[in-house]
């Protein structure tokens, strides 16, 4: 039998119910790893068709117990297989003995694209479990069941044998598990955990692996002794090899190191014995260095064409410098008029003609008067608003930002050296929803660059990123964060007048290559604090090819489970909802599935919607599988992965292997993509590649951001400061609160309030309603009574209308989560109930729905607010055509939609999931 079969490791609550939903017999259960306490498991029982879970806990000295219910006196066993066994029995303290275990699936194999050998997608776990328990299982199984195991592995390498090219080396191992596999089980069994006879097949493998390595290394040592004379005696790893004959493991991993050391000092010793070799010589040779960064100057003016009215030509002229706009009739010579920045008090932009612009602003002399101008065209209407709102910032007279740029950039390099020059990246110009070139010079604030098959050490590369734009901005950027995944690497730089107001860093790295235990695929992540706003930004490199893409989903699943980025009491939460603003990019390796001609066609003719919708990542974002209330840019770029390397001109869809041809299709592997707290706000300025830099088969692709910052609040003085009492506390109360959520169990639940706006997380009763009368689903409510009244550190409304609350719906028995969610506390201020409504997230998925009644109250003399540099922009859906120099009255600002699915209706106080709809009667 295999090694504890009903150990599923680290499956989801919503898999594990889902197994045994299709197990279907009362005391069908399994184990899986606990989700709320770190080395404890959790028992998952299904019994008259509900799920009932029960934690596994270790005590201090390692000893596992049920926590079952009040009366029945706990028992301590040293192994999950020991426990597992004596629940067995009835009268535990469960609801019904464990009669049926539920098997994990059979992990598939799944070869990796790239000729690597990896782990199956989907929730399986590993064969064996961890620690006494793992041992346990197998020491107690008798010799029938060992030979069983031998021939079962066997038969795993029968099947791997047909699609791996490496026959010989499974030979090896196939006369390792016929006839050597039970000597080391025997071996084990007497406490001799060795696995010699395991040793000695892999070192007879490894045998030719040895001579390839000695012609390398003795090659490798050769060319370095021409550069380093004196030096370089024999190694001894060499020394060791010819005295002998059976080279053993240790051997084989320290030639391997020398290896690997050798190839990474050779070009350093080439290099420096070149230049000291021009040194004595007085030789002169062409310079490599970038040019000399230019100096920092002022902006200059920016001129754009507009039409006015009807037909009327016309300048507008943005001087930021000095903090105006001037209008110039065609042909005239002095501006008409000149509009001072301090009396521009809105900016429309009009979505149903993206080139046109609406200006409001005051007269001395009159009230507010509103100018429509119409563009060349989009890009230079984004360029003009951008110096707009540049200009607003460099005037504003605010000692903290509360907008910023951001630049997120991401490349496969292809594990070939960068050129010279990397300008057209850093600037956001090739092809695209691109940087207009009045604009792209412009620094942002912060820069973060992902790259994959990145050869270049981690020193030379962010000096190389550093040196780079100190030559295109003049500016010195800082290092905030280097975080590195063998050749995936993230990088974070910001200006240096913003290195103070970063905070909180935290950096980590996720494998999931072969069996999640390689880095050449996986992620890298940095989050931190920039002033009050939390960001957090993830790089990867996901499965590659065509039909990986299950395995691509489980790779972003299994990053999004365990990267370890943010504030660690939030740690519990979603990743996508521990930040104000998450942005995740990288190569996702998605595909098209599309004929290659037939894509080849479209790309030819630029028809991107037709690809657009056989994009894997779009299709399975529909799904809901991945990404779920993520964004993107619009796409208009061709597909960045696979050219010819050298040139943009072709792609090279036929891939070369030693097991065929394989057919590669030009696809968008390359994407930005970024998830933000509700009622923030960003915006993305440019999404796009370049088309000039051809070193790897990759397009670098670029995405600009401009995102609302809050700043370290410092409270006002209220009224009442001055006169005795305490001071007037703003409260957040509910009335309600009522969630559905998908999962077969009937556990009471309570929920947990986050926010950094309250001193520490608060936690509310048991729910006071319940109901499950449909399947699958578990409707849960709360009354006021039961929800606790949350009192914020400060009772500003200025700081409050910035903070976000984050809930989370725990089971009491288990203190796992059925789901969580962000609410945004600025639509909730006021002495009126207001009602909220929102989707439910748990590892990625959705897994339910959550709506109430709640207000934030503030007290009187803390309601003063005031306006945000970015708020005086807006959009504007309907063109309604005022007439020319009319006075008018600024619109507020259209408030954003709620996310939705975009085949859902709006029904009133409806729920977000069509499964939910049955709830309130909706055929």
């Amino acid at each position: 039998m295999a090694a504890a079969s009903w150990y599923h490791r680290d499956i989801s609550r919503v898999v594990a119910e889902e197994l045994l939903a299709k197990a279907g017999r009362d005391g069908c259960f399994l184990v899986r790893d606990s989700e709320s306490v770190s080395g404890a498991y959790a028992l998952c029982l299904l019994f008259q068709r509900h799920v009932h879970t029960y934690r596994i806990l270790p005590d201090d000295e390692g000893l596992l117990s049920v926590q079952t219910i009040q009366g029945i006196q706990a028992k301590c066993f040293r192994t999950l297989p020991d426990l597992i066994g004596a629940y067995q029995q009835p009268n535990n303290g469960l609801v019904t003995p464990l009669l049926y275990p539920v098997h994990r699936a059979r992990q598939a194999a799944d070869e990796d694209s790239d000729g690597e050998d990896g782990r199956g997608g989907g929730h399986v776990a590993s064969t064996a479990l961890a620690g006494a328990g793992s041992t346990g299982t197998w020491l107690s199984a008798p010799v029938a069941s060992r030979t069983h195991i031998s021939q079962q592995l066997h038969q795993r390498l029968q099947e791997q044998v047909r699609s791996s090219p490496a026959s010989d080396f499974m030979g090896f191992m196939a006369e390792y598990l016929n006839h050597h596999l039970q000597l080391d089980l025997e071996a084990l069994r007497h406490g001799h955990p060795q696995l010699r006879h395991l040793s000695t097949a892999l070192v007879t493998a490894c045998r030719a692996l040895h001579r390839r390595i000695d012609f390398t290394l003795a090659g490798l040592e050769t060319l370095a002794r021409v550069f380093d004379p004196p030096a370089s005696p024999r190694s001894p790893v060499r020394e060791q090899d010819l005295l002998t004959s059976d080279p053993d493991l240790e051997l084989l991993l320290n030639k391997i190191s020398a290896v690997n050391h050798l190839l990474s000092s050779l070009e350093k010793k080439v290099l420096k014995s070149l230049q000291e070799t021009v040194s004595r010589h007085n030789l002169v040779l062409p310079s490599v260095a970038a040019v000399p960064p230019p100096a920092a100057k002022p902006l200059a003016k920016q001129s754009f064409e507009v039409k006015m009215g009807k037909s009327q030509r016309a300048a507008l002229t943005v001087d930021v410098e000095a903090g105006t706009v001037a209008i110039s009739k065609r042909g005239g010579g002095s501006p008409e008029e000149t509009i001072p920045q301090d009396r521009i008090l809105q900016l429309i932009k009009y979505q149903s003609m993206q080139s046109k612009v609406r200006l409001v602003y005051n007269r001395e002399l009159q009230k507010s008067l509103s100018r429509d101008f119409v563009f060349t065209s989009a890009q230079k209407r984004e360029a003009f608003c951008q110096l707009l709102q540049l200009m607003r910032i460099q005037h504003s007279n605010l000692d903290e930002p509360d907008l910023i740029s951001v630049y997120v950039g991401t490349w496969n390099m292809g594990s070939t050296p960068p050129p010279r020059s990397l300008a057209s990246w850093l600037t956001s110009r090739g092809l695209g929803y691109t940087q207009d070139e009045t604009t792209s010079c412009i620094p942002h604030d912060i820069y973060v660059i992902g790259t994959q098959e990145n050869s270049l050490g981690d020193r030379e590369w962010v000096e190389f990123l550093c040196a780079s734009l100190k030559t295109l901005m003049a500016i010195d950027y800082r290092v905030v964060a280097l975080q590195c995944l063998w050749s995936i690497k993230i990088v974070v730089l910001v200006k240096p007048e913003h290195e103070r107001r970063i905070s909180h860093v935290h950096t980590s790295s996720v494998k999931t290559g072969i069996a999640n235990t390689l880095g050449n695929k996986g992620a890298v992540g940095v989050s931190f604090l920039f002033n009050g706003t939390s960001f957090g930004f993830v790089n990867c490199h996901l499965a590659s090819g065509s039909e990986k893409t299950h395995r691509r989903n489980q790779n972003y699943s299994d990053i999004l489970r365990l990267l370890v980025l943010g504030d660690k009491q939030l740690a519990g939460f979603d990743l996508t909802l521990r930040f104000t603003h998450l942005f995740w990019f990288g190569d996702l390796n998605y595909r098209l599935e599309m004929d290659v001609q037939d894509i080849l066609a479209h790309i030819t003719k630029k028809e991107f919607e037709a690809l657009l919708a056989v994009d894997q990542l779009n299709l399975e974002r529909e799904k809901n599988k991945v990404f779920l209330r993520f964004s993107e840019g619009d796409i208009s770029f061709p597909p960045t992965y696979r050219y010819e390397r050298g040139s943009r001109d072709s792609y090279v869809w036929q891939k070369f292997k030693p097991t065929g041809v394989r057919i590669s299709v030009p696809s968008w592997c390359d994407r930005v993509l970024w998830k933000s707290h509700p009622e923030t706000h960003v915006v993305c300025n440019s999404y796009g590649c370049t088309d000039d830099i051809v070193t790897s088969d990759h397009s670098p692709v670029f995405a600009t951001f401009e995102v609302g910052v809050t700043s370290q609040f410092v409270p006002k003085k209220g009224k009442g400061l001055g006169t005795p009492g305490p001071e007037p506390l703003a409260c957040i109360e509910w009335e309600s609160i009522e969630a559905i959520v998908k999962t077969t169990s009937r556990s009471k639940c309570y929920i947990e309030f986050h926010s950094y706006c309250l001193e520490e997380a608060q936690r509310s009763g048991e729910n006071t309603s319940q109901s499950c009368d449909i399947p699958g689903f578990l409707k849960l409510g709360w009354a006021a009574k039961h929800l606790p009244v949350l009192n914020p550190i400060l009772p500003d409304l200025e700081y409050l209308g910035d903070q976000h609350l984050l809930l989370s719906i725990k089971g009491v028995d288990s203190c796992e989560s059925y789901g969580e969610c962000c609410i945004a506390m600025r639509s909730m201020i006021g002495s009126m109930a207001q009602q909220f409504e929102t989707f439910l997230f748990h590892r990625g998925e959705e897994t339910g729905s959550i709506r109430g009644w709640m207000k934030v109250r503030v007290p009187k003399d803390r309601r003063s607010t005031r306006e945000r540099l970015y708020e005086w922009i807006s959009f504007e859906e309907e063109d309604a055509e005022p007439a020319a120099d009319s006075p008018t009255c600024p619109k507020p600002p259209l408030q954003p939609p709620r996310s939705r699915p975009r085949s859902l209706p709006e029904p009133a106080a409806g729920y977000t999931n069509p499964a939910y709809f049955i709830f309130e009667g909706i055929p």
